[in-house]
């Protein structure tokens, strides 16, 4: 179980997230809302890449920051920006990977051939790094943080420069990683998580604003066209100000 209790991050004089308390079980959780919601800054606090200025995130009872590496063992996480080694072949940065994550020698080749069929890059696991297209490193960036088959998982826009067919094959192969795990998802396409989400959060200026099955949101803000029409009535007003504004 993983425990966000009274989060609160301040950058200066802006807050970017304002006691947000949350608790995860298994499954699969959308995070959805707009440009500066909060959420990248929400997922790295849960990942421990950013210490929240008050409150914790807990992991069955106990604050991540005193477990260290346990907490990092059974953590997958892929962020939105792509920084790989491009003079590394797919091979060998997840065999990188898969030595900071503590995997055995005797067992890391089995996994790296088993995240490369995830993401569909196996024949081109010889490849350099930097020939891949965008698509193709934002993929293995979802490989390495499959490896291993970690308890908690967090994709920060996983589908993004993905093609149709590619997003369509992604979203299916983290419904079937849901089972015993607990996936946590951040995107703007909301076609790639209404369908595989038991529930969504909603997060507005550092708050979550509610909390839900995309059947009850629906029901809740009259969003009779999904989880898009739910969106728009939540958040639209937001999303016509960023663009006004060229974000």
């Amino acid at each position: 179980m993983l425990e966000l209790r009274e989060i609160t991050k301040k950058y200066k004089d802006k807050t970017a997230l304002e006691q947000v308390t949350l608790t995860l079980g298994k499954g699969i959780y959308g995070l959805l809302g707009p440009n500066g919601a909060g959420k990248s800054t929400l997922m790295n606090i849960i990942t421990g890449n950013v210490r929240p200025t008050g409150g914790a995130v807990c992991w069955q009872g106990k604050e991540i920051r005193a477990q260290g590496a346990a907490y990092r063992s059974i953590l997958g996480y892929a962020p939105q920006q792509q920084g790989l080694y491009d003079n590394f072949t797919a091979v060998r940065f997840l065999s990188y990977m898969a030595t900071l994550k503590g995997i055995s020698r005797k067992e890391q080749s089995g996994e790296i051939e088993r995240v490369l069929d995830f993401v569909n890059l196996t024949d081109v696991r010889n490849r350099f790094i930097g020939t891949y297209s965008g698509g193709m490193k934002q993929r293995m960036l979802i490989a390495q943080a499959v490896l291993g088959k970690p308890e908690l998982i967090v994709l920060d826009e996983p589908t993004a420069g993905l093609d149709p067919k590619e997003r369509v094959r992604i979203r299916e192969r983290i419904r079937a990683l849901s089972g015993e795990r607990i996936i946590l998802v951040s995107t703007h396409v909301v076609s790639d998580i209404e369908t595989i989400a038991g529930e969504i959060i909603l997060l507005r200026e550092g708050k979550v604003v509610d909390r839900d099955s995309v059947e009850k949101l629906c029901e809740k803000h009259g969003g009779a066209g999904g989880l898009e029409e739910v969106y728009m009535r939540v958040f639209g007003e937001e999303e016509r100000d960023a663009s006004a504004d060229g974000i």
